[in-house]
């Protein structure tokens, strides 16, 4: 017998191209549940055992005994269904103004998180930087800001692209997204920059947050002209003729999160985890091979 829509619904597929998803009014989708045909955003997709399900046909699937594998709901990376998409993203907003208060109350705290390749902070005093074995600077400097402005933009940057892609990879992979494009944004400022020029800032995560947007973006037939011009708007600003921002943890950050995310949305299902952890690990063994190598360079 065959399978009917839920709530009565018509079962002819509907015309093809982006419509609005059923659950969220105005967001713009291509992708529709394979149950019922009804359009859904990522928020809403739930991965099952062939294509993507609404959350209505996957608690309908479950009370039923229908459909097991939907009755486990995944989001379109593998990741958990959160009952809360945005947990990480408000965590991370949190640690980076927490960080920024305490800046602000302690001015030596940015001196001794700051990214720093080698340099001497007081006279007569011993090297300070990641070549002396500093190496958690690589990942306070990710947490660090001294301007209103910068730590504004980074954050609404975090909320605007960290809120949808955490929905979308579920948790864990978000958290390592954000944490592999912050390190590989070090990396290359490490390498690239001058040993004594001091760096801090989310930009690199925040790039690899962007990076992974135009890849998730590509996956789901969304129409690219947006996302390409925020990339172009924010390359501008990152090789800007008056300087001042440190283009190399974009790059690197905009690098990562782009394989990352490539990784992480197009993994074939039969061996998704696999080679989502794949690419995590070279994205990190680059950044360690990185690092060791500027650090050999400068002792």
């Amino acid at each position: 017998m065959d399978q009917q829509p839920p709530g009565g619904q018509d079962p002819t597929p509907p015309v093809d191209g982006p419509v609005s998803c059923y659950r969220h009014p105005g967001r713009e989708t291509a992708i529709r549940c394979t149950r019922c045909e009804r359009p859904i955003c990522p928020d809403c997709m739930v991965s099952a055992s062939v294509g993507f399900q609404c959350p209505d046909c996957v608690r309908q699937g479950a009370g039923t005994g229908h459909h097991p594998a939907a009755a486990r709901p995944r989001t379109l990376a593998g990741g958990s269904v959160a009952a809360d998409p945005r947990l990480i993203t408000k965590i991370l907003l949190g640690i980076n103004l927490a960080v920024f208060v305490a800046g602000l109350a302690n001015s030596a705290l940015v001196d001794d998180l700051a990214l720093l390749g080698r340099a001497n902070f007081y006279y007569g005093g011993p090297p300070e930087g990641v070549a002396e074995g500093q190496w958690y600077r690589l990942v306070t400097s990710m947490f660090l800001h001294q301007e209103v402005w910068h730590i504004g933009f980074n954050m609404l940057g975090l909320w605007w692209l960290g809120g949808p892609l955490e929905a979308v990879l579920g948790r864990v992979r978000y958290l390592a997204l954000y944490l592999l494009s912050g390190l590989a944004g070090s990396a290359l400022t490490y390498w690239l920059a001058a040993e004594n020029q001091p760096s801090l800032g989310a930009s690199g995560a925040i790039f690899g947050l962007l990076g992974a947007t135009v890849v998730l973006m590509r996956r789901l037939n969304y129409g690219m002209r947006p996302v390409f011009m925020l990339l172009a708007l924010n390359l501008v600003i990152t090789f800007n003729p008056w300087g001042g921002i440190a283009w190399q943890a974009h790059v690197g950050g905009l690098v990562a999160g782009a394989l990352i995310g490539i990784g992480m949305v197009h993994a074939p299902r039969e061996r998704r985890n696999l080679v989502q952890l794949g690419t995590c690990a070279v994205v990190l063994a680059v950044v360690i091979l990185i690092v060791a190598a500027r650090t050999a360079s400068l002792t």
